[in-house]
């Protein structure tokens, strides 16, 4: 699979405290979503799959002009609905039964970006005023799973929320949400002391885990079931290390190009921009060269060196300003993930036998998918 990553908008109507990408009234023009599209098409195969995700900014506020994008994808004569994959990943601010209706429709696969209750979401995720964002997420949340097959949530974690993670997974799934990412704020002033704490902290989702998979009730926590997947096929292969700018790139809404949406600052060129759709962007150049190992000495010398995510460029540069070394959160956090994972493994099939055969084929996302549907 190939991933796109297509910034509709820089703009967004929240100020969420710990954003990386740098607010600016821009959005993309037709005739430059016109070039992405061809050059997607153009790039990858006919026998790999697209996942094109629309991101921000806040995507829906531009939400005319990414179902005008839809269309051209699904008009192209390469178009495959069994090879294309799409997905939005929006605050959660902005939907109405017209935007559920055209999600449903078009089989695009929403992402709610939502940190947990009301007083965690409102200590980051605020509007321009200062007014918290949770009331209005929620009601998004509850109105997406009313008419949407399938609804994601992703949370971002900071040292000054971590320890509410396990009341945040509970309290999505009283929403019916059972397709839960948890992401750490990287680039957070993460402690030594925040990072000790992350292993009770991590073992009582393994601990919620397990009890909704014996409730026959299983829900998809990133956090366990990535790590269980890895655990079970021995490692972290390579075409699953980090691919940007290769396999993986974005899309600015002025046509730059980058390694990864993570990057894209505030857009225009910068760093990690590898080019643009109209004038110089070379793919397979020098600059398109994802990360498949850590260059810190303590991780090559590590015993859970193949389940870890030290290789991820985009993580890594946040923490250490270079893609290739590793920070000591991200080793702190997968330590204690991976230990966890493993423990939530023997527990399950001590219990229930060999359950799990999906995460080592990759799919450990269908038992979440089914219980949705």
């Amino acid at each position: 699979m190939k991933k796109y990553t297509l910034l509709t908008t820089l703009n967004c109507n929240l100020r969420c405290s710990y954003c990386y990408l740098g607010k600016r009234n821009i959005s993309i023009t037709l005739p430059i979503a016109e070039k992405i599209v061809e050059f997607i098409y153009r790039h990858t195969p006919d026998e790999e799959k697209i996942d094109l995700g629309f991101f921000g900014g806040e995507p829906l506020l531009e939400h005319e002009i990414m179902q005008r994008i839809v269309g051209m994808v699904e008009s192209h004569p390469r178009y495959d609905p069994e090879r294309t994959a799409l997905s939005i990943t929006t605050n959660g601010t902005i939907f109405s039964p017209e935007i559920a209706a055209f999600l449903e429709r078009h089989r695009v696969v929403l992402c709610v970006s939502c940190d947990g209750p009301q007083h965690v979401q409102d200590r980051f995720r605020v509007f321009a005023d200062g007014r918290g964002s949770s009331a209005v997420v929620e009601k998004t949340i509850r109105q997406a799973r009313e008419t949407l097959p399938v609804v994601l949530v992703n949370a971002v974690y900071h040292p000054l929320s971590f320890t509410f993670l396990p009341e945040t997974i509970r309290y999505f799934s009283s929403l019916g949400l059972r397709q839960i990412y948890l992401n750490p704020d990287f680039s957070a002033p993460w402690t030594a002391q925040a990072a000790a704490a992350l292993p009770k902290v991590y073992q009582e989702i393994g601990d919620l885990y397990a009890e909704y998979y014996l409730r026959g009730d299983p829900h998809f926590i990133s956090l366990i079931d990535s790590k269980i997947g890895v655990i079970l096929r021995g490692g972290y292969k390579p075409a699953e290390k980090c691919q940007m700018g290769s396999r993986e790139m974005a899309f600015g809404p002025d046509g730059h190009v980058y390694r990864c949406e993570r990057l894209v600052g505030s857009g225009g060129r910068n760093a990690h921009c590898i080019g643009h759709i109209e004038k110089d962007f070379q793919p397979g150049g020098a600059n398109c060269v994802g990360i498949q190992a850590c260059a810190t000495p303590e991780c090559r010398e590590c015993t859970l060196r193949d389940y870890c995510m030290n290789w991820c460029g985009c993580s890594n540069y946040f923490a250490t300003g270079a893609y290739d070394r590793a920070g000591p959160f991200l080793c702190a956090s997968e330590k204690a993930a991976i230990q966890v994972a493993f423990r939530t493994i023997q527990e399950l099939e001590k219990k229930l036998g060999p359950v799990f055969a999906d995460h080592a084929a990759g799919g450990a996302q269908i038992n979440s998918f089914l219980k949705s549907l």
